[in-house]
């Protein structure tokens, strides 16, 4: 058969194949499949050095942002608009596991029950990525806001039975505080009510250890001090043949605006003025190193790197890998 005739032939069976399905495509549909409106477990995993993370999130949360962020640049859907986003501008709330071969620590837990239904999905997206709350042996919170201890205890009972809590006593002494639960306004109390009774339960089992500033806690993760967003705001660097992740909790909120104006703080700052020092001192040692960046509140997985661009600074996620 010579070329020519090869392709006459090959032409034609398409040229049939095109009108068969044109006229299934023109036809009415046998059956229309329903949408399905959830998205695959949140879990992305990556390798540092020998060390392997799994950025776990607990959902999303709608915030005001237009409320919640401080001058002296004003928040508008116009300037949102710049970044796509209007408000309230759906927020992740991000964990990351860490399993450095020996221990199996998770950074943070996530919301629970403490922020309403679209969050307290860690557990669920924690063992689809192949591990179980019994596996875990640490957990390090970077503070004690409900949105980061609210996952440790349900009705009263551990949620990770076999791991220990730390975290910085300057946090575990303000939030933890009657006193200060007492004094606190109305629309604050639920903050320390929430810490409560996530901590009481481990203080109880004396599987609550807390530590004094910056801290090497086990080979290859240490807490450094960050505090101003809250008394005790901890960060954890980790490290792995010579990569570093830094692990900054609430450092920022909201990627469209904080990155560009890192001096707006965020009305959940207890001390907004060191809240500010704090983000721009790591934001800028990050920086310089090229180090890896996970961070609580930017978009799932929340796993990048920063570029500093004058005063501001460039977010550049990770790219997707399938660990090859």
């Amino acid at each position: 058969m010579s070329i020519l005739t090869f392709k006459k032939l090959a032409l034609a069976a398409a040229l049939a194949s095109a009108s068969t399905f044109g006229f299934l495509a023109s036809g009415a549909a046998m059956a229309a499949a329903p949408m399905v409106k959830t998205p695959a477990p949140g879990f992305f995993r990556i390798m540092l050095g020998a060390f392997e993370v799994t950025a776990v999130s607990d959902g999303t949360v709608d915030l005001p942002i237009e409320k919640l962020l401080k001058e002296p640049v004003p928040v508008t859907n116009l300037a949102l608009s710049k970044v796509f986003l209007m408000t309230p501008v759906e927020t992740s709330v991000n964990t990351y596991l860490i399993n450095t071969g020996t221990k199996l620590v998770l950074i943070d837990t996530g919301a629970g029950g403490l922020f309403g239904p679209t969050l307290g999905k860690l557990i669920a997206n924690l063992k689809a990525s192949g591990y179980e709350p019994s596996q875990i042996d640490d957990i390090y919170i970077t503070h004690f806001h409900p949105d980061h201890v609210g996952g440790l205890s349900s009705n009263g009972t551990l949620v990770f039975p076999n791991a220990t809590i730390h975290a910085d006593q300057r946090d575990a002494d303000f939030w933890l505080s009657q006193k200060n639960l007492d004094a606190a306004a109305p629309d604050a109390k639920g903050m320390y009510q929430g810490a409560i009774a996530s901590l009481t339960p481990y203080i109880t089992a004396k599987k609550f250890v807390p530590f004094n500033g910056n801290t090497e806690l086990t080979s290859g993760i240490s807490a450094v001090s960050s505090y101003g967003h809250t008394a005790g705001h901890t960060i954890y660097v980790v490290q792995s043949k010579e990569q570093k992740l830094f692990l900054i909790g609430d450092l920022i909120h909201v990627a469209g605006v904080q990155f560009e104006h890192p001096e707006v703080a965020i009305e959940f700052d207890t001390n907004q003025k060191d809240a500010i020092a704090a983000r721009e001192k790591i934001f800028t040692e990050v920086a310089k190193d090229g180090a890896l960046v996970g961070a609580a509140h930017l978009q799932f997985p929340g796993l990048g790197h920063l570029l500093k661009e004058k005063k501001s600074y460039e977010w550049i996620p990770v790219n997707y890998t399938q660990m090859r």
